[in-house]
Parts: C-alpha cells; sequence; structure tokens
C-alpha cells in the first residue's frame, strides 16, 4: 500500500483556548487543514478573530451546522436546515470556502441516513453545497490521552484517510505536535482534497457515494 495521503481536519471550534494551541502546531509543522466551525461560535469576536486567523494561514473553513445539537436526520422542526446550515453559511460570510462545504453532524462519528433530513437535503442542494464525511474519528474529545494511537493506526491502514480531530480539547490538543510527528515518521503526507469516497454531494449534486444515505422514503435529491 501507498503510504497514507491524510486529509486533516478539525471540528466543534473555535475554541479560545484549544484552537490558537492547534494553529500553532499546524504553523510548525507546515500542515494545512480544514476547520468546520460550529456557527455560535462566531457569535464572540475572540471565536471570529481565530477563524480569521485560521483562514489567513492557508487553512479552509467549512460549515458544522450553527448549534451542532445533534444529527439533522434527527429533527424535524421546520426550518431547522436554514436556523442550522443557512444561518452558519451567512455568519461565515468570506471565510467560508468558495465550494461552500458542509460537513454533517455525526453524533458520535456514526455515518448513516440520520445526517440527513428532507428539509436538509433540499438545502444543501438549493444551495449548492459541496457535503464531506469522514473516515477516522478517533474519539479524541473524549479520550484525551489515548486518541493519537487510534489515530495513527486508522491514518497508517488507509491509503486516503479523512480524519477528525476537535479544537476544543485543550488537554487532547496537547497531544496534536507528537501525533503529527508520528505520522510524519512514518511516511504520511498532507492534503486539503477530500478523496471521492467521502463526497456525497457536490455543488449541490448528489455523487454515488451518497446512495446509503438517501432517505427511505424516496426524500430528494
Amino acid at each position: 500500500m501507498s503510504l497514507p495521503c491524510v486529509t486533516l481536519t478539525f471540528d466543534n471550534g473555535p475554541d479560545a483556548e484549544a484552537t490558537p494551541l492547534v494553529l500553532e502546531v499546524l504553523a510548525r509543522r507546515g500542515v494545512p487543514a480544514w476547520f468546520f466551525v460550529v456557527g455560535s461560535r462566531l457569535a464572540d469576536a475572540r471565536g471570529r478573530a481565530l477563524v480569521e486567523r485560521a483562514r489567513a494561514e492557508g487553512h479552509r473553513i467549512g460549515n458544522h451546522t450553527w448549534s451542532h445539537a445533534g444529527p439533522l436526520g434527527e429533527r424535524n422542526d421546520p426550518g431547522h436546515a436554514e436556523a442550522e446550515i443557512g444561518r452558519t453559511q451567512a455568519a461565515l460570510g468570506a471565510l467560508a470556502d468558495p465550494d461552500r462545504l458542509f460537513r454533517p453532524v455525526g453524533g458520535g462519528g456514526r455515518l448513516g441516513r440520520h445526517l440527513f433530513s428532507a428539509e436538509a437535503i433540499e438545502h444543501l442542494t438549493a444551495g449548492g453545497y459541496t457535503v464531506v464525511t469522514w473516515t477516522q474519528v478517533p474519539g479524541d474529545w473524549r479520550d484525551p490521552e489515548g486518541w493519537q494511537d487510534r489515530a495513527l493506526a486508522g491514518c497508517l491502514a488507509e491509503q486516503r484517510p479523512v480524519l477528525v480531530l476537535h479544537d476544543i480539547s485543550v488537554p487532547a490538543m496537547r497531544r496534536l505536535d507528537g501525533f503529527l510527528g508520528r505520522l510524519a515518521d512514518a511516511g504520511a503526507s498532507f492534503t486539503q482534497q477530500f478523496p471521492a469516497s467521502v463526497v456525497l454531494m457536490r455543488h449541490g449534486k448528489p455523487t454515488p457515494q451518497f446512495e446509503p444515505f438517501r432517505l427511505q422514503n424516496g426524500a430528494p435529491p
């Protein structure tokens, strides 16, 4: 197997303490990443400044809902797609990646039809979003000491891993530098491109990878 090329992503931030630590490590290592932002965290001026800094330092910014209250497929309240997706995109404004990337809330890294409601699918389609998921979720938020061993093993087992970490836990992110060093020592490289296997929609159009996530009632797209 070829040496892995890792798409490194951070969800659920920005956080006043953890995000600066992540940015410092990434700058020191010269590693590009994605930050999938929770929109409500942009209401704080410090949070917005951190996202501005991340973008200025060459990282790319995506949408990870406004509240991160749970998978959208578990919602049935009218207007939730605009409240969670549209509101966050508007708050990001020019900070958002031009491809309008959205990452759904998995609820602990789970993949399945619970990720999307019919309303969310309609909103993402109409808005021309590119929707991406993941391949590796090592649970850094619940195991700040042990996550790196799982992440390393998972990344080295794939050619194109998409790794989800979270810039919300200082204890977990204190181990980021060592983890990236271990990946580099193993010959891994980094990219901001997503493999086709995790792209469910591209500019609002479903890809073949969307099929397992299609709602059973035949909801669009």
